[in-house]
């Protein structure tokens, strides 16, 4: 689960739990309230009866109060001797026959409402004693409390969903410097521009602080990789024009006669490794321009299956002092906007990648074909394979799954190869199983947009 939505779920379960705590308290407080509310207010009307009664000439006068319910109170007056009813009235149902019991508070069952029953007897003005009983529904009192309660049962769902509401939409504002911060990290990673910043703005908390943070370790990372761009081109340039001094000093020693059999092998094999060396800083020199941006394609229409085929041948014999022979399948005219020399060394890179990591009596199969509107392009050898942890890392510069197979491997090759095809607009992924070789496929569209 995301912390926002951990977030809402605590907070709208603490709401719930605190909302059913109160909910419960006020309820059990409620209802011991209403019940000793009605027992107060019950003996209070029996009492009052005493200002409603008057005794004149010999008589009883009974005031029309006696017959209001307020509040639900039943009042009636007996006689004190023979316990004859003398006025007012009782409720509906209920037992004209029960026992006087003065000055106590009974509770009484009659069909299916419980009373409270209050009696008293009264003295009117020193003249005489009556008998005054005072009635009250309990189940009334509690059926007002009951829809109290439903009432707030009926809420509760609402008031639980509009806390949730509240609670995602404060732990989203909340939360949002954390999403800002993830994006930005996310958009660096698959852009791969690390001059993007954070820029939360100002703030004095946590959150703000550690975007500030980013932004200053990412500020750092940058200028570290500049550095590191503008050292490998500054070195590759330094190095390029020694090496091409040596290369031509090689060249001009082994076309004259004048060494010996063993001198002439020890200048070749110097003029094969500087060879190796030049054609490396060539490919750091690309590279370098191609990170900062300075690095321009010349599109044109180019015919790639032509391209492929004199590849192929050009590979053909450096693959058969290996006894590996290429094999094609390359459809006629598949035509795309493209660099020429680039598709040159993407294609011989693959092969090279795929002749210096084949077995002896191996195979390497390069096809091209038209496919979802683009072109597909594949190189395929049952050489030696990469194992899965080598996979992710054969993009990086100087990466060799394994250094002693090819020791004049610089380890560039794939990372051109990768870059060539993402400048055109196309897509690379390999896949390979230990032992049983490797497949390189690039996707590529027919129209590439200028750089």
């Amino acid at each position: 689960m995301t912390l926002k939505s951990r977030l809402v779920l605590l907070h709208t379960g603490l709401t719930a739990f605190v909302v059913c705590a109160v909910l419960a308290l006020l309820f059990s407080i409620s209802s011991r309230q209403i019940l000793a509310n009605v027992e107060n207010m019950l003996e209070e009307r029996v009492a009052g009866t005493v200002e409603d009664i008057a005794y004149e000439n010999g008589r009883l006068d009974f005031d029309s109060d006696l017959m209001t319910l307020e509040h639900g109170v039943y009042l009636s007056v007996y006689d004190k001797n023979s316990f004859d009813l003398l006025y007012g009235r009782i409720p509906y149902g209920f037992a004209y026959d029960l026992p006087f019991s003065n000055g106590n508070l009974r509770k009484v069952a009659a069909g299916e409402k419980d009373y409270y029953v209050f009696d008293m007897e009264q003295n009117i003005e020193d003249q005489c004693a009556v008998l005054v009983r005072g009635i009250v529904s309990i189940s009334d009192a509690e059926q007002d409390f009951r829809y109290t309660m439903y009432l707030a049962l009926i809420l509760f769902p609402l008031l639980i969903f509009l806390t949730a509401v509240c609670g995602y939409l404060l732990s989203r504002r909340a939360l949002y410097p954390v999403a800002k911060i993830t994006k930005t990290v996310q958009d660096i990673q698959q852009e791969k521009d690390l001059s993007k910043r954070i820029h939360l703005g100002d703030g004095s908390d946590e959150i703000y602080t550690l975007a500030k943070t980013f932004d200053e370790l990412l500020g750092t990372i940058d200028a570290g990789m500049q550095r590191e761009k503008q050292f490998t081109s500054d070195v590759a340039h330094e190095l390029r024009t020694p090496v091409s001094v040596v290369l031509m000093q090689c060249e001009e020693l082994l076309q004259g006669g004048r060494l010996e059999e063993e001198s002439r092998r020890g200048v070749s094999l110097i003029h094969r490794k500087v060879k190796g060396i030049s054609d490396m800083i060539s490919q750091l020199l690309l590279l370098s321009r191609a990170d900062q941006g300075r690095e321009r394609i010349n599109l044109e229409q180019v015919d790639l299956s032509e391209l492929a085929e004199m590849v192929a041948e050009e590979f053909a014999e450096i693959a058969k002092e290996k006894n590996i022979a290429i094999q094609t399948e390359i459809e006629p005219n598949l035509r795309m906007t493209a660099d020429q020399t680039l598709m040159i060394r993407l294609l011989g890179n693959l092969l090279e990648n795929a002749v210096n990591y084949g077995n002896a009596g191996g195979h390497i199969w390069l096809s091209a074909r038209k496919a979802d509107g683009g072109v597909q392009l594949q190189v395929k050898d049952d050489g030696i394979g990469i194992s899965p942890q080598d996979l992710p890392r054969i993009w990086d510069r100087f990466y060799q799954a394994d250094p002693s197979r090819n020791s004049e491997s610089s380890g560039l090759g794939l990372s051109m190869v990768k870059w060539i095809a993402e400048a055109h607009g196309g897509q690379i992924s390999v896949s390979s199983e230990l032992g049983k070789g490797a497949a390189f496929l690039c996707i590529f569209p027919t129209q590439t947009e200028a750089l």
